[in-house]
């Protein structure tokens, strides 16, 4: 599938003409007018969940909102004057990584921004989050990283905004740190690829949801980045992975990305009824004081369930107290590319 925001209007233009479905409004390069938010889609989808009394398993941290932004969820975000290219990584599993990929991703398409999805993860769940094909043999990384594919050709459109574009991955991407062991510019490979895309796209942000581990995969989106996005669960065992991970960061630094900068860390999966939850974060924040952002994202029903009906908690459930989060996380990512401007 052809790249959907195009620099070049008469060759979007003439492939309209060829492919009527290609016929996607753009996204204006403009900053949109502070009344002119993007409303998130109604929710939700499965009627279980529309009374909290259908649902007596339900955590007290998913329970909606009754805010005025919770019943109204707008975005009105700024374009950062330069594509932001984010590798979301953790090597522990389980922490909310792929989660917390898609969903910020969604908001900031929501927002208004432009934004790619890069599934660098064998099992494809960022894949099956958004919603697009990713049965083995669907072109996609695989093909990028081994076969040097052009992402703007593999990209599919989000069903729920056209300005979101994923590029999946399949099974078939498992066997890929074995066969880039002995390829030339085998930690590159990536890198040269959003190199290209950035250059023919009018993209926004990208992120690179990784594996929870630290090969080749990993290696690849830590060098082809600029900044790290890390979640980390409110658990005790998720700050042994954080140090891990940093530890890995210095040495990428230090000989292949010396731009690679720690700029997010994300809460993720907090009770705010849990002491060890409020312990993990108050240590997170003194640890990671400026990366940290302000909002927690709670441990929540809605947002686990969502993958499995293709969908990011944002369309699932647009009003539940996970969805909100997220919206006000993305709303701070993007904030953060306007201060550092003025600095």
């Amino acid at each position: 599938m052809a790249l959907f925001f195009r620099k070049s209007r008469d060759e979007a233009d003439e492939r309209a003409e060829v492919d009527p479905s290609f016929a996607v409004s753009r996204v204006s390069r403009e900053t949109p007018a502070a009344h002119s938010g993007i409303v998130l889609p109604h929710g939700p989808r499965r009627a279980a969940y529309d009374r909290r009394e259908d649902d007596p398993g339900a955590n007290v941290n998913d329970e909606a909102t009754d805010d005025a932004e919770a019943r109204d969820p707008r975005l009105t975000l700024p374009r950062p004057s330069s594509p932001r290219v984010f590798v979301v990584a953790n090597q522990k599993g389980g922490v909310g990584k792929t989660t917390t990929a898609v969903n910020i991703a969604a908001a900031l398409a929501f927002g208004g921004l432009n934004v790619l999805v890069v599934d660098a993860d064998p099992q494809g769940n960022a894949s099956t989050a958004l919603g697009v094909e990713h049965d083995a043999g669907t072109p996609g990384t695989y093909q990028v990283l081994l076969e040097g594919a052009r992402i703007a050709d593999l990209v599919q459109r989000y069903p729920h905004t056209p300005n979101l574009h994923v590029l999946p991955a399949t099974i078939d991407l498992a066997t890929a740190e074995l066969e880039l062991v002995n390829e030339p510019g085998r930690e590159t490979r990536m890198k040269r690829a959003l190199t290209d895309y950035i250059t023919a796209s009018d993209v926004d942000y990208i992120f690179v949801d990784c594996p929870p581990s630290l090969g080749l995969l990993t290696l690849n989106a830590l060098v082809a980045s600029t900044e790290l996005m890390v979640p980390i669960q409110c658990e005790y065992y998720a700050l042994e992975g954080v140090s891990q991970l940093m530890r890995t960061i210095n040495k990428v630094k230090g000989n292949l990305n010396d731009s690679l900068e720690l700029s997010t860390v994300v809460l993720t999966m907090f009770d705010a009824r849990n002491n060890l939850s409020r312990e993990v974060a108050s240590e997170v924040r003194n640890y990671f004081p400026s990366q940290t952002l302000d909002v927690e994202i709670p441990r929540s029903v809605r947002i686990a369930e969502a993958p499995s009906y293709a969908q990011t908690v944002l369309t699932y459930q647009p009003r539940s107290a996970g969805a909100v989060a997220y919206v006000k996380a993305a709303e701070q990512i993007a904030q953060a590319a306007v201060v550092e401007k003025e600095k």
